[in-house]
This record gives C-alpha cells, sequence and structure tokens, in this order.
C-alpha cells in the first residue's frame, strides 16, 4: 500500500538540516514536499561538500553528499522570496498546502507577509511550523541558532567527553548535529499530531520549535539525575552514570562495548567470563554496590576481558543474553549482515546519475509503506511541474511572475 501520508501537501520554506529533515520523514511517509530554494545557490547544504555527489562519468557535481542526506523525495522549484512577485508565488502555493514548514530567523518571514497570521488568513486550516535555535519568543529568540552552539548551551557538551583529568578530557559534540536531527524528528510528531488535529476540528495551528528546547528536554536521565540528586553530572567518556559495568572495555585484539543493565546480566556475564568471585562480592552484587566501587569493578573485569577477542565476547555474550557489540566503522556497519537484512541502505535513480546509494528510514510498517518518491533534485528541477500542475498558472500569470521564478 501507499506511504501513510499520501494526499498531505507540504511546503517546504527550510533550509540547512533540521527544517529539511523533517520533510524527508514526512516525504518518506508519503507526502508530497514542494520545497523553495533560493535562486542561484538554493539550500545552503547544497554547496557543503566535497564530498560531491558523481555523474554517470565519475565526476563531481553540485550537489553534496550532505544535501542528499536530508533532501529525498522533494521537489524543487526556486523563488526569489525578496520579491512581491516571489512572495505571492508562496502565497498561492501556502493555500494549496496542508503543512508549511519554515526555519527563517524570528521575524523574517512576517515582515514578508509570510508569517503564521498571514498565512493562517488565506489557508485557515494549516499547520505552520517554525523551527529557530531559542523560539519564538524570550531574550535569546533573535540569537542564530546552529547545531553545535546549542550542544553547548543545552548541556549536552558538559556531559559529552572524556572525565576532565584525562588526556583529551574537556567538554565535546556529538559526532553528528543531534540538535538538528532531534528537532526535526520531534517536529515531524509535532506536525502530524497537529495534521490530525486540524483534519478533525478544521482548524490549523502554529508551531514554534526550539532547537534548545529539544536538546534541554533531551537529556533524560542526566536532568533528572540533576533535579534528584541535586548534584552536577559530568563527563565521564563511555561510561554510564547510572549502570555498572556499562563501557568500552579493550580486548586482546581491540575492544567492545559491555552494557550490563540489570543484575541479572552482571551474573551472565560472570558466568561467561569464568569469575564467579565477581558474581558473589558483596560489593557487586547489586547495580548500586556497583555504582559504589565502580572503578575498582572497572579494573576487575578489564583484567578479565583483555584475555579475550572482541569476536569471542560479541559471540558468547550475545548468546548469553548480556548486551554488548562491536564498535563498528562506517564500513563496517554498511556491511554488517544485520543493516544489509534490515535495507538501510537503498539505490535510487538521480536526475544525474542512473544509481545513487543513499540511507533509507528506518520506519518500517506492517500494512503501508515507506515511499521513496525521487532522489534528492537538483536545484530548480520540479519548477515546471509546480507552476503548471500545482499552480496551474496561465501564460499571463507566468510572464507577471516570471523574474521571481528563474528558470
Amino acid at each position: 500500500m501507499a506511504g501513510p501520508l499520501v494526499g498531505l501537501k507540504v511546503l517546504d520554506m527550510s533550509r540547512i538540516l533540521a527544517g529539511p529533515w523533517l520533510t524527508q520523514i514526512l516525504a518518506d511517509l508519503g507526502a508530497e514536499v514542494w520545497k523553495i530554494e533560493r535562486p542561484g545557490g538554493g539550500d545552503d547544504t547544497r554547496s557543503w561538500g566535497p564530498p560531491f555527489l558523481k555523474d554517470d562519468a565519475g565526476n563531481d557535481t553540485r550537489d553534496s553528499a550532505y544535501f542528499q542526506a536530508a533532501n529525498r523525495g522533494k521537489k524543487s522549484i526556486c523563488v526569489d522570496i525578496r520579491s512581491v512577485e516571489g512572495q505571492e508565488i508562496v502565497r498561492m502555493l501556502a493555500a494549496k498546502a496542508d503543512v508549511f514548514v519554515e526555519n527563517y530567523k524570528v521575524g523574517d518571514l512576517s515582515r514578508k507577509g509570510l508569517g503564521y497570521d498571514d498565512i493562517a488568513k488565506i489557508n485557515s486550516q494549516i499547520v505552520y511550523c517554525s523551527i529557530t535555535g531559542y523560539g519564538q519568543t524570550g531574550p535569546y529568540k533573535d540569537r542564530a541558532g546552529y547545531d553545535m552552539a546549542v550542544q553547548a548551551i543545552s548541556g549536552l557538551m558538559s556531559l559529552t567527553g572524556e572525565k576532565s583529568n584525562l588526556p583529551g578530557g574537556g567538554p565535546q559534540k556529538v559526532g553528528v548535529p543531534i540538535a538538528d536531527l532531534m528537532t526535526g524528528t520531534l517536529s515531524a510528531a509535532a506536525v502530524i499530531a497537529a495534521y490530525h488535529h486540524s483534519t478533525k476540528t478544521g482548524q490549523g495551528q502554529y508551531i514554534d520549535m526550539a532547537l534548545l528546547d529539544v536538546m534541554v528536554s533531551s537529556l533524560a536521565n542526566q536532568n533528572m539525575n540533576y533535579i534528584v540528586g541535586n548534584q552536577l553530572p559530568e563527563p565521564m567518556g563511555n561510561a554510564h552514570p547510572n549502570i555498572a559495568p556499562y563501557q568500552v572495555f579493550n580486548t586482546k585484539d581491540g575492544n567492545f562495548v559491555l552494557a550490563v543493565g540489570n543484575d541479572g546480566q552482571y551474573q551472565k556475564f560472570c558466568a561467561v567470563a569464568n569469575c564467579p568471585e565477581l558474581m558473589e562480592d558483596n560489593r557487586f552484587v547489586s547495580n548500586s554496590a556497583r555504582l559504589a566501587h565502580r572503578d575498582l569493578l572497572t579494573g576487575l573485569v578489564q583484567a578479565v576481558v583483555e584475555k579475550e577477542t572482541t569476536e569471542y565476547w560479541v559471540e558468547n555474550l550475545s548468546k548469553a543474553g548480556v548486551p554488548c557489540s562491536p564498535i563498528n566503522n562506517l564500513k563496517e556497519v554498511f556491511e554488517d549482515e544485520q543493516i544489509l537484512h534490515r535495507g538501510l541502505q537503498i539505490t535510487s535513480k538521480h536526475s544525474r546519475n542512473s544509481a545513487v546509494s543513499m540511507v533509507g528510514s528506518p520506519i518500517k510498517y506492517s500494512l503501508t509503506s515507506v515511499e521513496y518518491q525521487n532522489s534528492p533534485p537538483v536545484l530548480n528541477q520540479h519548477r515546471e511541474y509546480i507552476l503548471n500542475e500545482i499552480l496551474e498558472l496561465s501564460d499571463e500569470d507566468r510572464d507577471r511572475l516570471a523574474s521571481s521564478i528563474p528558470e
């Protein structure tokens, strides 16, 4: 069957990552997404390379790998929204859309007559989602919000990295733009819920999403460790603040993650490791006791683990039901039998390349399907489709608006 959001029409005025991540999720679920881009360069991330997508002859194109990560399934048209005519085009599309997504600075689109209040006058059922770094209100609302800055101010970087007293210690960012990705994902949930409300009541609404809000709320157990325990969490490297042993251990030929989540799993680990003394020691019999003696336990477990290979531990502990895994690089990830089985790498035909590999959606439905409608578009690829089939512009209107919709 078709995707569950087939029929949903999305006007995408976003760029970079958080907004495009949101609209890619909607496209994967079947929505039609009209991506409005700046004439000339388009979405900033189109030029964020190398690496760049290669054409069939093996030559670099102007399409970065970064752009490919967040824009599949969309239809691109260039519109100059600085002009009155370009603003008219956007309003015409908004009148036909169910969802409007934008991530301009606070007030930018309102000054162009494209804010929520303006759009709601012509489409009262529209769901209008704004994504900014710090939200539409508050003393920081006018600050530019980029992912790393939000990782810093949200507290995430204060928790990430090796202990400050060890080599390489100190605040670290996460290896992917997690604030953007989390915000895009939660925004997708917010948009779908608001659209559901709109279809039931006929009332659209405005959604104010902020990267800072999302990251603070996403600190989860670390938030509550501080609020309940009244102690500031600190970087712990690969260790866990609430569970032990739960970290990276070195093996005979490398390393792996041992993630013991409860007392039963700890007993199973001790059985596989053939170390009954660690199972019976009162200092280690419960998670609370293990936390109280974490450093001692870590040294003892390390002395046991380093006697065997990573493969030995992963195979035997997995059979025993103890959570663990090798630490893969991306080559190993995309060669992994589980990843291959789950179909997370897909191939799609691109306008510049007959077969482009991409990462697919992680969503698996039993009835409806995820839809890979098309590869990430080249700039302005769907101009004629949007003008002719969506807006159904007359020749007279096309001539009048031509300067704002360059070919």
